[in-house]
């Protein structure tokens, strides 16, 4: 434990030995002087922060020094009613403060009081209860504005995580002021309490064990107990005024009294009605012009210095603005920060603007977020940030998704219309603008919402446009995942399981592979829809083969084999697989075509009949299967699934081409097809 942390716990143990052991008065003058000094220190520190967060401690300060003051309240009371004696600091505020007068100074101790308890702390407690609950309330506003600002690119996600912290530190904060705030008005009634306890004891004490006189016992205790409690309301009151300016500070630019100089006494002009209202005050009334004079003169003589201080500082501003605009003319354009691009965009034509405007109803935004969180669950890849423009030179209800500054899908919808898409055949009879669904290339027709109620009495899926837009982007983006992941988004896969499974990694990379070769294993796995999120059990593998081979290929397929129970329970249903396997003549076909390098890389090298002859046959056992309506799945053997899944790539990209070292023992295959040539 650190020494500040050591310094802490002692302040707060001897904080309660003070309740429980007497101290010398001496040594509670230091204690005295000391807490006015802290209270005066905490209320300037109130008084300078920008925002309430910036003294974030305010709430736990607030209980110490409250537990603080009472402590020195119960060893001033025990010295008062033991000795008649409480220290040159009570007996200056009992005496030279208040005039030796105990009645005068009972009364300027109630006064304050009351202006603590009732005005300040009343105040404060009640604008702590209504910031506490407003910021809550508008916490899941905040959140999904600060979701929209990322997705639209103004922010990263370090701003992003940075400010929800901040918001929830927020609500943490007026939560604790509004608890808080019941320390300093029960420190107000306390106070009350003990100077109570201090004049009736103190009398009965000084008349029974100090043999005073009722005169004298009574000055005697009224005097210090008076005093005493105005030692202690003076720094509650600091105490309270600073709860008060903390949870008041709404919005800043800088401190307290800069804010009150800039915003206050920022229209001089105002200053000449409030300096000639006061000079006709004294000339009209008794209060007579030699006291309303002086005053006058001193506002005016200030606003003349304010105006002249304002023109002053907007000519400055001009010639700024002036030799800004020259240096951007003057200067060549810096082309360099016209160089980098967007991973991913998202353009839209300005009749789809409303799906992006949160405040027109529009969910795109969302509805990204939860595309994001669907990737980082399936797939175990973070979707890099989309950003949202709009185009004008696109037509009013086209979308366009780039890639790095290229186009890799775009679409049609209508903010008015709905998509219906049915499994049977179309009928002609719906009345509607017939397309093609972007996402799975199916016959759809976009229809009104009077004739949407007529289509799904039908049977036809009913789809709203923002659900067409993010179906198509999580297609296009699965299609398209293996290349979102370069070197950069590699390197934070590695650095983040590197936190759990240091010596994984450490035996891996660099010493076996770079993060190069760790890239290629990854986006040969996500261009055949694999996840990599279980990444600890990849590499793994790789660590066990790697000393064997680098090829990244040759790497996949172990991983693949890693890899059974996923890949077995993502394309099984109920404990079963319907596939098409790979006859002998086809595996002997592939097999007796590959070749290797000296290098060790194989590769495969056929004929172009052979390669147009086995071409010819897988497609024709794919059309059969969709015919049927089923989801097409080759099974053959590891030696050459990566050449025979080469093949089905240039028919059928997201037709999968499994191995039978790929799927779990227990799994039911069943075969719909043999493929031989």
């Amino acid at each position: 434990m650190k020494t500040k942390d050591f310094s802490v716990l002692i302040v707060v143990i001897m904080i309660v030995a003070m309740m429980i052991i007497p101290m010398p008065t001496l040594l509670l003058d230091f204690l005295l002087i000391f807490n006015i000094c802290l209270s005066l220190l905490i209320l300037l520190v109130a008084m300078n922060s920008k925002e309430p967060l910036d003294f974030s401690i305010f709430p736990t300060a607030l209980l110490i020094t409250t537990l603080f003051r009472l402590a020195l309240n119960v060893s001033t009371t025990r010295s008062i009613l033991s000795k008649a004696d409480g220290g040159k600091v009570i007996e200056t505020f009992g005496s030279f403060v208040i005039g030796g007068n105990p009645v005068v100074g009972f009364v300027v101790f109630l006064i304050l009081v009351v202006i603590q308890f009732i005005v300040i702390t009343k105040g404060s407690e009640r604008v702590a209860e209504v910031a506490a609950r407003f910021t809550l309330d508008a916490m899941p506003g905040k959140q999904m504005s600060i979701d929209a600002d990322m997705n639209a690119g103004l922010i990263s996600e370090q701003d992003a995580r940075a400010r929800r912290r901040k918001i929830e530190q927020e609500a943490d904060f007026y939560g604790a002021m509004d608890g808080a705030s019941k320390f300093v008005k029960g420190d107000a009634i306390a106070g009350i309490v003990i100077l109570l306890i201090n004049v009736i004891g103190g009398f009965i004490i000084g008349m029974v064990i100090h043999g005073m006189g009722f005169a004298e016992s009574a000055s005697t205790f009224m005097l210090l107990s008076v005093g005493d409690g105005l030692v202690s309301q003076v720094p509650a009151l600091l105490i309270s005024t600073a709860t008060g300016i903390t949870v008041t500070r709404a919005a800043s630019d800088g401190n307290l009294g800069s804010d009150i100089m800039q915003q206050v006494f920022s229209y001089p002009k105002l200053l000449y009605v409030v300096a000639g209202t006061i000079l006709i005050l004294g000339i009209f009334t008794p209060i007579g012009i030699f006291l309303t004079l002086p005053v006058a003169g001193v506002l005016s003589i200030g606003a003349y210095t304010m105006q002249k201080a304002a023109k002053k500082e907007e000519l400055i501003n001009e010639q700024m603005e002036m030799e800004e605009v020259e240096k951007d003319h003057g200067s060549p354009e810096k082309v360099v920060n016209l160089l980098p691009l967007d991973p991913l965009e998202l353009e839209i034509g300005y009749g789809l603007i409303p799906l992006a405007d949160q405040k027109q109803g529009g969910d795109i935004l969302d509805r990204i977020v939860m595309i994001r969180r669907q990737f980082a669950i399936e797939l175990g890849l973070i979707i890099p940030t989309i950003r949202i423009r709009d185009n004008l030179q696109l037509p009013p209800n086209q979308y366009v998704l780039k890639f790095r500054g290229n186009r890799i899908a775009d679409g049609e919808v209508y903010l008015d219309h709905f998509l219906a898409m049915t499994q049977g055949d179309e009928d002609s009879g719906i009345v509607g603008i017939p397309v093609v669904e972007p996402a799975f290339g199916l016959p759809a027709t976009w229809v009104n919402m009077e004739e949407k109620q007529k289509v799904e009495l039908m049977g036809y899926m009913i789809v709203d446009p923002p659900s067409v837009i993010a179906t198509h982007l999580t297609e296009v983006l699965k299609r398209f995942a293996y290349q979102l992941l370069r070197r950069e988004e590699t390197k934070e896969l590695v650095d983040n399981l590197k936190q759990t499974h240091p010596n994984l990694v450490e035996e891996l990379v660099p010493n076996l592979l770079s993060v190069g070769e760790i890239q290629k294993v990854l986006q040969n796995l996500l261009r055949e829809q694999i996840s990599i999120r279980d990444l600890a059990a990849i590499f793994e593998t790789l660590a066990d083969y790697a000393i064997y081979t680098k090829e990244s290929k040759v790497l996949t397929e172990y991983v693949r084999q890693s890899l059974t129970r996923q890949i077995t329970e993502q394309y099984a249903e109920n404990g079963v697989i319907h596939v098409l396997t790979a006859g002998a003549t086809l595996e002997k076909g592939i097999s007796d075509y590959i070749q290797q390098t000296e290098a060790g890389i194989h590769y495969l090298s056929m004929d172009p009949q052979m390669s147009r002859k086995i071409s010819a046959e897988l497609q024709d056992q794919i059309e059969r299967v969709v015919k049927a309506g089923s989801q097409p799945i080759f099974l053959t053997s590891p030696n050459i699934r990566m050449y025979l899944k080469q093949f089905v790539d240039k028919i059928m990209p997201n037709v999968p081409v499994l191995s039978y070292t790929e799927l779990e023992p227990d799994i039911e295959i069943q075969s719909i097809g043999v493929v031989n040539i």
